[in-house]
């Protein structure tokens, strides 16, 4: 799992903003099935690794549980919670069904919902507790 340390932190600045834009996203396999294991569950974190350097989020922390996965991210003001949701199912489901045939029996990889949650500095550490605490559930 990654991790920032305290200085990432700190507001994000671009030339139009300051900002501290938190994001807590859970995305379930369609039907819940424990599906996320293995090289499956590697290539998941491969494929967020992946989405962050390209759009520049900052990963705060990442769990890939067999039924569903925490990513918790710092994201800059002009991507919405519903844009990044969407690449990353998108594509998740693209690549991983593309390299792991097992998972084309489902009749798609994710849930069409997800969960996303806002939070400040003050909870940042609150929700990264809880989602390090989820590997030993």
């Amino acid at each position: 799992m990654a991790k920032l340390s305290a200085e990432d932190h700190e507001y994000r600045r671009t030339e139009n903003s300051v900002s501290s834009i938190n994001y807590h996203f859970v995305f379930v396999p369609k039907r819940r099935k424990a599906v996320l294991v293995g090289d499956i569950a590697t290539r998941m974190q491969s494929i967020v690794f992946g989405l962050v350097e390209e759009h520049g989020w900052k990963l705060i922390a990442l769990e890939v549980m067999p039924d569903h996965v925490h990513m918790f991210i710092n994201a800059p003001t002009h991507e919405s919670a519903s844009d990044i949701a969407r690449w990353v199912k998108g594509r998740a489901s693209k690549f991983l069904r593309d390299e792991f045939p097992s998972l084309k029996k489902l009749p798609s990889l994710w849930s069409p919902s997800y969960f996303v949650a806002t939070t400040g500095q003050v909870s940042t550490d609150t929700i990264r507790r809880y989602i390090e605490n989820q590997k030993g559930k």
